[in-house]
């Protein structure tokens, strides 16, 4: 039996993040305590308001929180629209919430609930790691309360999505990476060497719009454009499950294989982004390597086909 994780999303919606909200939605071993909103796929506003958007179509009842609107240090990225559309939902237009974010901060709000929640809140950033350094930054204590960090980004030994080095979420704050890398905290890296060999095709999503018409026709909706977009740069057989991926390795880490790895962040130009090896006597981070794939997309599959 699975024991249930009381987990807050950090996130940038974003087509795959959209399909990880939902997934966590519905798995029974997940008490959702809240998201916040971080810039990335989309702005910092687009996100909380995509964010909003996604509680209220998924019947959430859980606070969203606005985050960090640029990188720590660099200058401002342009949003990936390319990649999941002019509103961050594909083709599916721009709608105005009911809802509105709380009044505090991502990072207040993860201080407090981390310590609300003290050795039992595990935080899943599927985004930039902004929001996350500024509440290691507001809070000594904070690394200490919280469980664990799942984080969707990285590379070990598979190589970048956006360069050649870099993964797109850690490439648009490397900085801010390399302060939750460093951290102490315990941290485990959910990348492109598990997440690239999780492929979900457009028959997928056919098959989740027709058990769940209205959360898995909202999501297949969203992917004719994510879909396209992975056809323009040639890879033909469907997206990457990389979003739900890490959602589902902080309840179901035994369908992984991890190696414990110190990892810095390169902030370089060269090289920016790119998750190393460190050489110093920083915290091993959990690098998961691989991954039982037929088993993660089967339970991604079984829970958002429960959905309405």
């Amino acid at each position: 039996m699975v024991e249930t994780v009381k987990l807050i999303i950090d996130t940038d919606p974003g087509v795959d993040d959209a399909m990880a909200i939902f997934y966590a939605a519905a798995a029974p071993e997940i008490e959702l305590l809240g998201l916040t909103s971080i810039f990335g796929n989309v702005t910092v506003e687009m996100a909380t308001r995509n964010a909003l958007r996604l509680r209220e179509a998924a019947g959430l009842a859980v606070p969203v929180a606005q985050g960090a609107q640029v990188p720590r240090v660099l200058p401002p990225f342009k949003p990936s629209f390319h990649v999941h559309g002019d509103e961050g939902f594909g083709d599916i237009p721009a709608k105005t919430p009911k809802g509105r974010a709380i009044d505090e901060s991502a990072a207040a709000f993860l201080c407090r609930m981390a310590r609300e929640h003290a050795g039992e809140l595990v935080l899943c950033p599927i985004g930039p790691l902004t929001n996350i350094a500024a509440a290691i930054d507001l809070d000594p204590d904070f690394i200490r309360n919280v469980k664990r960090i799942v984080l969707m980004g990285g590379s070990y030994r598979e190589g970048g999505n956006i360069t050649p080095h870099a993964e797109a979420n850690i490439y648009h704050d490397p900085h801010a990476a390399e302060v939750v890398f460093a951290s102490g905290a315990h941290v485990e890296m959910v990348g492109l060497d598990v997440t690239h060999r999780i492929l979900c095709r457009p028959e997928d999503f056919a098959d989740m719009a027709s058990a769940a018409p209205k959360l898995g026709g909202m999501l297949q909706d969203m992917s004719h454009f994510y879909l396209k977009f992975y056809e323009s740069v040639g890879k033909l057989d469907g997206c990457s499950l990389h979003d739900p991926a890490a959602v589902i390795a902080c309840t179901h880490p035994e369908l992984f294989t991890a190696e414990a790895v110190p990892i810095t962040v390169s902030c370089d130009a060269d090289t920016s982004g790119a998750t190393l090896k460190a050489e110093d006597s920083r915290a091993a981070t959990q690098v998961y390597t691989a991954v039982d794939a037929a088993a993660v997309k089967a339970l991604f599959m079984q829970r958002i086909q429960q959905l309405p």
